[in-house]
């Protein structure tokens, strides 16, 4: 730093005779406000000066009226006579100051540098020179655009901003990155360059301060990258698709390559042990900064076995980060191994100089392995790295962690719901079945909804379809248990109201013990339809569901207006049944409210979708069935949907024969030859044995124990069926007969004699019922 010395002469009268420019730029006087002016008025309060000769303290006042205190000497000016003619005051900073100051600023750890208004440095201390690589004494005097090559952006940057500040004269502030050539990363700088003005506010110099932020900024850098992280990774409960969201953070910021590998288990294979040669792991996920990804060693979707050595492998066994470097033993085998599989573009692998495994762990408990490898990036991992890549890793962990457990549940609810529900329907002779099923594309799970066909005597079917409103496990099962309920309580021959009326009383039976509390929190809806192809009629109730939608044989269709009770569970209001009487060929669509609810839109709309797609012409009902979703269903529906249709048939005058029957023991004999008359007629000859049997049994006990009237019906369907009606409403028991009974032994007889056989109510009475099966 330069140092300059102040100077002036005073008279013996003490009168100032001289003023150097170094004298002006130390008080601020310029020589024509000093010269002939009393050395004494320039003091402080008029202090007195010390006694010359010699070195002394003095106190000025400086023009802009602050004391000065001064370390000055005075020199005697001597004259022709040997006497003093004045003196010569002399004055310069403390030297020792003066170079703890100049070190300081050469020792600054901020980059420092002065240049004049031209541009040209005139200092810079060390931090400075090491910045720009230039000896910093060689760069005094020289142009700072001089010092820049023409592709240097951020170098024609800093001059720009010189210039604008050397001009305009106000400071600048900004920030800037740089990679020198024996830098292997970025640094960040904060820049401040301010004007040195001169006392009459010219523009003399430009000051630079270059404040060194680098691990700020890579600490910034690094905390973007986890939060960016922590917004990406795991918008899906899906397995693979977790492991890629976070190669698609960390490629290419973090990495050049990297990879996924999960244990078998994880996938829901069979745990495989750990083998004596390696650890197997499945890849699921890759990513590369370059197309193609050509370093990749091990395909997608396959198995790779790691040996006990291999960075993954002790990640995994060790459960930490694994760094290392090219020239490393381990590195350099675990390349030359992934050479050797001929898989990939070894020149692509060529330029790995550095990798990290990085174990999966969610909950202690060992996932796989992340593998992060650098190629075209010269910075090598370090030890911040490996903190981040561990944070990386164990937020993708939990986010694949719980896509596993989401995915063992779904696939455990599907399982239960598929067991729950009806396999192959019977396919009844009364009508034409066909369905579908369409789990809940939410990841809430999926629902409750189920559907049954139901095969009753005499040829007639119930159809039946519910909705257990909620989601998981839970709902599945208690779908299951409903539709259990159902089935038992159709073998009782019940009306729909009253078959609605013992479900609901079920759920509340269930809901008040607490055993159903899944019941009593989602709650419930039912559809019971039975159809009679004998009578065409169709008996329906429903218990808080939608309507079915029916598709006449005119081809128009459209909704059946029903009262529809409240929901299983919630009591209070009577279910009621209604009767639709249907042609021939008439279409029932039943289902559940997933398939014309949607989020935008609503289910009056969903219902006039449904009816339009019921009226699309298909030469099957399993086509139609796959129409009306396409038509009807959304992309991805929000509930479970259940579609059944069924078609109707009618069984005619040729294949039913009814018998009024007096109640007269005679008329046995006569009922049992009109019943072998139409077996003749039928072509039935080989079972009219047993047929006379039964029919003089469930004849001779309804005259006996019966009341009028009294009816005899015979149907031909994939089975006789022989059903006995008459007016009283008790129900025939099976008993074993003592050895001395005289009767008791009829229904015995029947049971044995016959495939199937029961009783249901009617409004007049009761029907007793026994099938047999017929060949072919």
């Amino acid at each position: 730093m330069e140092v300059v010395a102040a100077a002036a002469t005073v008279d013996a009268r003490g009168t100032v005779t001289g003023w150097s420019e170094g004298a002006r730029r130390l008080t601020g006087y310029p020589a024509e406000e000093v010269v002939g002016r009393a050395a004494q008025e320039l003091l402080a309060d008029h202090a007195p000066p010390p006694a010359p000769p010699g070195p002394g303290t003095v106190v000025l006042r400086h023009r802009d009226g602050h004391p000065l205190t001064l370390h000055v000497s005075a020199y005697p000016l001597m004259g022709r006579d040997g006497e003093p003619q004045g003196y010569a005051v002399t004055t310069v900073p403390d030297q020792a100051e003066s170079a703890v100051v100049a070190q300081a600023f050469k020792q600054a750890p901020v980059a420092l540098s002065v240049y004049d208004t031209q541009l040209r440095y005139l200092h810079a201390n060390d931090r400075a020179a090491t910045l720009l690589e230039i000896d910093g004494a060689a760069l005094v005097g020289r142009r700072f655009v001089d010092t820049l090559s023409e592709d240097d952006e951020s170098g024609h940057r800093f001059h720009r901003y010189l210039r604008q500040v050397a001009e305009t004269g106000r400071p600048v502030h900004y920030e800037n990155h740089t990679r020198l050539a024996s830098q292997r990363r970025d640094h960040a700088w904060t820049i401040d360059m301010w004007p040195v003005q001169g006392r009459s506010g010219e523009v003399t110099a430009v000051a630079i301060a270059a404040v060194d932020e680098s691990e700020q900024y890579w600490a910034r850098r690094r905390l973007m990258l986890l939060n960016e992280a922590a917004a990406a990774i795991g918008t899906t409960l899906d397995v693979p698709r977790t492991a890629e969201e976070l190669l698609e953070v960390v490629v290419p910021r973090f990495a050049d390559f990297a990879s996924v590998e999960l244990l078998g288990w994880v996938l829901g294979e069979e745990e495989r042990s750990t083998e004596r040669d390696g650890l197997v792991m499945r890849r699921i996920a890759h990513r590369s900064v370059t197309e193609g990804t050509p370093e990749a060693a091990v395909a997608l979707g396959e198995n790779e076995t790691y040996r006990p050595h291999s960075p993954a492998a002790v990640a995994l066994r060790e459960s930490r980060a694994v760094l290392c470097r090219a020239g490393e033993a381990d590195f350099d085998r675990w390349l030359a191994e992934r050479d050797e599989r001929g898989i990939g573009d070894p020149g692509a692998r060529a330029g790995a100089h550095s990798l990290l495994a990085v174990p999966l762990r969610a909950r202690d408990t060992s996932l796989g392995v992340a593998v992060f490898v650098r190629i075209g990036d010269p910075d090598p991992y370090a030890a911040d790295d490996t903190v981040l890549a561990e944070e990386l890793a164990s937020r993708a962990a939990i986010c694949i962690d719980n896509a596993r457990r989401f995915a063992r549940e779904r696939s455990t609810a599907l399982a239960l719901q598929h067991s729950l529900l009806p396999r192959g329907l019977p396919g009844p002779v009364a009508l034409e079945v066909a369905h579908r099923y369409v789990p809940s594309g939410s990841t809430a799970g999926f629902g409750g909804d189920w559907f049954d066909v139901i095969q009753l005597s005499g040829s007639r079917v119930a159809l039946v379809v519910g909705d257990v409103i909620g989601h998981g496990i839970r709902s599945s099962a208690t779908m299951g248990r409903l539709r259990t309920a159902v089935r038992t309580l159709a073998d009782v021959d019940l009306a729909p109201d009253e078959l609605l009326t013992h479900l609901d009383d079920l759920v509340s039976h269930l809901a008040s013990e607490g055993a159903g509390e899944e019941v009593a929190e989602f709650g419930a809806t039912c559809l019971y339809a039975v159809y009679d192809p004998v009578s065409r009629r169709l008996d329906l109730a429903s218990a808080g569901h939608p309507a079915p939608a029916v598709l006449w044989p005119d081809g128009s269709a459209r909704l059946v207006t029903m009262s529809a009770g409240p929901p299983l569970g919630v009591g209070g209001l009577p279910f009621e049944s209604m009767e639709l009487e249907l042609p021939e060929g008439a279409l029932i669509a039943l289902y559940t409210n997933g398939l014309i609810r949607g989020r935008w839109r609503d289910m009056d709309r969903g219902a006039a979708a449904l009816c339009h797609a019921l009226q699309a012409p298909k030469d099957s009902l399993d086509a139609l069935c796959d129409t009306v979703l396409k038509a009807v269903l959304p992309e991805e529906p929000g509930d479970d949907v259940a579609l059944l249709l069924a078609r109707t048939r009618a069984l005619g005058a040729d294949r039913v024969a009814t018998w009024d029957v007096p109640r007269d023991p005679a008329y046995v004999a006569t009922a049992r030859q009109h019943a072998v008359e139409r077996l003749l007629e039928w072509g039935l000859e080989e079972i009219a044995f047993v047929t006379e049997l039964v029919v003089s049994e469930l004849v001779t006990n309804a005259i006996r124990y019966g009341g009028p009237p009294i009816q005899l019906r015979l149907i031909r369907d994939r089975s006789l069926i022989c059903e006995v009606s008459d007016g009283s409403s008790t129900s025939p028991h099976l008993r074993r007969a003592h050895a001395f009974d005289e009767g008791g032994r009829g229904l015995l007889l029947v049971a044995q004699l016959t495939e199937r056989w029961g009783s249901r109510q009617t409004d007049e009475g009761k029907t007793i019922w026994a099938e047999q099966p017929l060949s072919g």
